[in-house]
């Protein structure tokens, strides 16, 4: 496969070279490519924990009887009054 780069990607590319940590274009770009890998897993990790807790809490809202938005609020100041006091 043949790929090209902006400008700006070479210079980035050189700069990279430069430092001496790097032996090729192609290793940095190996390790920019397993980097993004990496983010991506992370990300969908992420996304299904988040699902998960939302679930959760849904889970949890049948079982609890509803809060108005004044005493919920007050509730959370509250806890954070307390934080910040210990």
């Amino acid at each position: 496969m043949s790929t090209s780069v902006t400008p700006d990607q070479e210079r980035f590319i050189q700069t990279k070279l430069q430092t001496g940590k790097y032996r090729s274009a192609e290793e940095v770009l190996e390790i920019a490519l397993r980097l993004l890998d990496e983010y991506d897993r992370s990300e969908a990790e992420w996304v299904e924990d988040i699902r998960a807790k939302i679930d959760a809490a849904l889970e949890a809202s049948e079982h609890t009887a509803p809060v108005d938005g004044e005493t919920f609020v007050n509730g959370i100041l509250e806890r954070f009054q307390k934080l910040k006091q210990s």
